[in-house]
C-alpha cells in the first residue's frame, strides 16, 4: 500500500481539480467567459507533456551511460505518455481556440512549434521501428530523443516569446497569471498540474509492467 501512495495522491488531485474546474467559481473575463475552466486542463497537460519529454531524455541519456535497456524502455513509454497528453493538449486548446480567437487551429507560433514537436516525436517512434537490433535500435533512438528534446524547448517556450502571438505569456500577451488567476484559481491549478503527472506516470508504470510480463512469457 506505501507504494501506491502517490497514485491514490494523483486521484484525489484529478478528482479535486476536475471538481473545482467543472462547478467552481471563476474569474469573469471579457471574451474568455467559462472557457477559462479549461486553463484546469490544456494547460496541466502541457505540464505534464514537458516533465513527460524531460524524463525521457534522461533516461536517454541513462541508456547512452550504461547500456541498460530498461532505460531505453523508460525512455520509449515517458515518450508515449508525452504523445497521448499532447494530444490531449492540442484538442483541449484547438476547442478553446474556436472559443475565444474563432478558429479551431489559428497561424500562431506556439501552435506551429506544437504541430513541429508531435511530428518530431512520432518520428521517433518510426524510427525505432525501423530497427531490428535492440542494441542499435536504442543507441540511435536515444540520440535522437535527446536532440528532440533540445529541440523541443525552444519551439514551445522561447521562440514564441521572440514573436507575437496569441497564447498568454507571449509576445508581449499578459500571462495568466497576470490576467485570467486569482487565488481561488490558483487553489486548483497548481494541484492538479500535480494530478496530471501522477495520472502519466501511473500509465508510464502499467505500461512498463506489460512490457515486463511480455518479456517473460516470450522467454518462456
Amino acid at each position: 500500500m506505501r507504494s501506491n501512495w502517490w497514485k491514490v495522491l494523483g486521484v484525489l488531485l484529478l478528482v479535486y481539480g476536475f471538481g473545482f474546474g467543472l462547478m467552481g467559481e471563476v474569474p469573469r473575463r471579457n471574451i474568455l467567459n467559462e472557457s477559462i475552466r479549461n486553463v484546469y486542463f490544456h494547460v496541466p497537460m502541457w505540464f505534464a507533456v514537458t516533465v513527460f519529454l524531460l524524463t525521457s531524455a534522461i533516461f536517454s541519456i541513462r541508456y547512452l551511460r550504461s547500456n541498460n535497456l530498461q532505460d531505453d524502455t523508460k525512455a520509449v513509454e515517458f515518450t508515449n505518455a508525452a504523445l497521448v497528453f499532447g494530444m490531449l493538449g492540442c484538442a483541449t486548446g484547438s476547442l478553446w481556440a474556436r472559443v475565444t480567437w474563432g478558429d479551431w487551429w489559428p497561424n500562431d507560433p506556439k501552435l506551429n512549434g506544437v504541430t513541429i514537436s508531435m511530428l518530431m516525436y512520432f518520428a521517433y517512434l518510426v524510427l525505432r521501428s525501423s530497427f531490428d537490433d535492440s542494441q542499435r535500435k536504442a543507441r540511435i533512438s536515444a540520440v535522437y530523443n535527446i536532440f528532440a528534446f533540445a529541440i523541443f524547448v525552444p519551439l514551445i517556450y522561447i521562440l514564441p516569446r521572440l514573436t507575437d502571438t496569441l497564447h498568454p505569456g507571449n509576445g508581449g500577451n499578459p500571462a495568466f497569471g497576470q490576467y485570467d488567476m486569482d487565488n481561488q484559481v490558483r487553489r486548483v491549478f497548481y494541484p492538479i498540474i500535480i494530478g496530471w503527472i501522477l495520472l502519466g506516470v501511473w500509465i508510464v508504470s502499467l505500461r512498463l509492467r506489460i512490457r515486463e510480463i511480455e518479456d517473460q512469457l516470450q522467454e518462456n
